[in-house]
Formats: structure tokens, sequence, C-alpha cells
């Protein structure tokens, strides 16, 4: 099963753990592709047959700027991804009203495409966590499981 990566990140954060995902879920097996920035002309050449998107919060709950050109260009595109399994992974900091923010704004996207997800969004609390990466890990797993099961 080929699993697109993508990510949205401020400071790094996400695309480190969008990293590691790629990493694990090869680890697991699985086709496993990420490119940081990437467009939805890339992502479509790639034929996906799931998605991943890890994304931080910023401002007042919106996406961060990296992840904004394809999050406009699926909205607007609407590629017929309808039944393919996703996930979210969501980045954020709890003492913000907009907790987790990013992440809901593309499980919407997913609802507009059709795209069903297999595993409940995962939200790291980064002040909770040094180590997003690992935290990670049992969920990526699950997500992994569900989609071979």
């Amino acid at each position: 099963m080929k699993v697109a990566i993508v990510s949205g990140s401020v400071y790094g954060t996400a695309e480190e753990v969008a990293r590691h995902a790629e990493r694990q879920l090869k680890v697991a097996g699985l086709e496993a592709w990420y490119k940081a920035h990437v467009s939805l002309d890339e992502l479509l050449a790639f034929a996906p047959d799931a998605l991943l998107a890890v994304t931080a919060t910023t401002g007042m709950g919106e996406l961060p700027d990296n992840l904004l050109p394809l999050y406009s260009e699926l909205r607007d595109r609407l590629p017929a991804w309808s039944g393919k399994p996703a996930a979210v992974l969501a980045l954020g900091d709890s003492s913000y009203d907009s907790f987790c923010g990013g992440g809901e704004l593309i499980r919407e996207l997913y609802a507009e495409l059709g795209l069903r997800e297999v595993v409940e969004m995962l939200r790291l609390d980064s002040s909770e966590t040094v180590t997003p990466e690992t935290d990670a890990e049992p969920w990526l797993e699950a997500f992994a499981a569900a989609l071979k099961g």
C-alpha cells in the first residue's frame, strides 16, 4: 500500500515527525513517501492508496503557511479519493484555545474529499512532550496495522 505523508510545520517539528513516520511506516512494510512542500500534482503522481497528514497549528487555529497551498489546491480540485484511508497527527499546545486546530481543519478537508479516518486523530501536546517522534510511534503502529488489516 502506498501512503503519502504531507506536513504543515512552523518551526520544523512536524516535518521531523513526518520524516520519522515515513521511516516507521516503511519498516512496517508500507510504501511510505514524504516530501516537504509537496504540490498536489506531485501528490497525484505518487498515486497514494492512503494519506497521512502531520500538522502543527498556528495563529488562531490555522494551518501553517507551508501547508496552505496544498490545502487550497485539494479544496479546489477535489481529487477522486473517496473511500481511501487516512489519518491526522496533530501537534499543538494545550495552553491555547485552538489546540490542534490545524488538525481539525485537515479532518474537515478529509470529510470533503470522502477520505475515511482509520484511526482517531492523535493530538500531541508540546507542553507535555519533548519527543513527539517517539510519542507518535504507538499511534503510527496502529495506523499501519489499520492499513494492513
